[in-house]
C-alpha cells in the first residue's frame, strides 16, 4: 500500500478578502482564468472538470475543454450521444471546476446545462481543424468499438470536402447558480468565498475551509 500521510503542502500564494469581491462573480474569474492562460507552469487553463449524474445513478467527472466564457455562461462542445450527453438529458444539473495548482486557486461551478443553437455549434465545428470536425463525425463517443483500426479506417475513408456538423454534435452552454472560489491558504485555513443567486441577485458568503 502507498502511504499518502506525508504528502503535504502549505498554500501561501493568495488570499480572498471580502472587501476586495466583486458584486458578481464573473470578474473574479475571468482575473483568475487570466492568471492562469499566462501562466507558464499551465498548459491548458481552460481544462475543466464536468461532472454529471449517469443514467446508472452514479456521479462521473471528465476533463473537457472551455471554450468561451461571458457573464452568464460557459460554454463546451461534445457529442450529445456520448455518456455525458445522455446524462444530461436526463438531468441538465452539472458541476464544472477548474483547479490551477501552481496558483493555488479552484473554482466550483454549479449550474443547468443547456443545449446551445444550431447556428452556434455550426460556427463553432466549422472554426475547427480538418482532422477534428472529422474526428467529431468518424467517432461513436461512449460506445464499445472492435479496435482503433476501425476508427482510424472510417476517417480515411471520409473525405474532406463538404464535412458538415453531424446533428449529434453541438455545444452546451453552463449557465451558473452557484460559483464557489478556493483560494489556498497556511493552516489548511483556506479561503472559500460562494457566490449564488437568491431572487436574482447574488449573494456572498464565506464558507468553512
Amino acid at each position: 500500500m502507498k502511504d499518502l500521510h506525508d504528502y503535504r503542502k502549505s498554500y501561501e500564494k493568495g488570499e480572498l478578502n471580502e472587501i476586495d469581491l466583486p458584486n458578481h462573480w464573473y470578474p473574479l474569474f475571468e482575473e483568475w482564468f487570466q492568471q492562469a492562460d499566462q501562466s507558464s507552469e499551465i498548459e491548458e487553463a481552460n481544462a475543466m472538470h464536468l461532472s454529471t449524474i449517469g443514467l446508472d445513478g452514479y456521479p462521473k467527472s471528465r476533463v473537457v475543454l472551455l471554450k468561451s466564457f461571458t457573464d452568464e455562461a460557459l460554454r463546451f462542445y461534445t457529442n450529445y450521444k456520448s455518456e455525458k450527453g445522455r446524462a444530461i438529458d436526463a438531468n441538465n444539473k452539472v458541476s464544472a471546476s477548474f483547479f490551477w495548482p501552481s496558483l493555488e486557486k479552484q473554482v466550483i461551478f454549479s449550474g443547468k446545462a443547456i443545449k446551445l443553437s444550431t447556428s452556434e455549434s455550426d460556427a463553432y465545428f466549422n472554426s475547427r481543424p480538418i482532422g477534428s470536425q472529422k474526428g467529431a463525425i468518424v467517432s461513436p463517443q461512449s460506445e464499445v468499438i472492435s479496435s482503433r483500426e476501425t476508427l482510424l479506417s472510417a476517417l480515411d475513408a471520409l473525405s474532406d470536402k463538404a464535412l458538415q456538423r453531424p446533428a449529434h454534435w453541438g455545444g452546451y452552454r453552463i449557465v451558473p447558480e452557484k460559483v464557489e472560489f478556493w483560494q489556498g491558504r497556511a493552516h489548511r485555513l483556506h479561503d472559500r468565498i460562494r457566490y449564488q443567486m437568491v431572487n436574482d441577485a447574488w449573494r456572498i458568503e464565506r464558507l468553512a475551509p
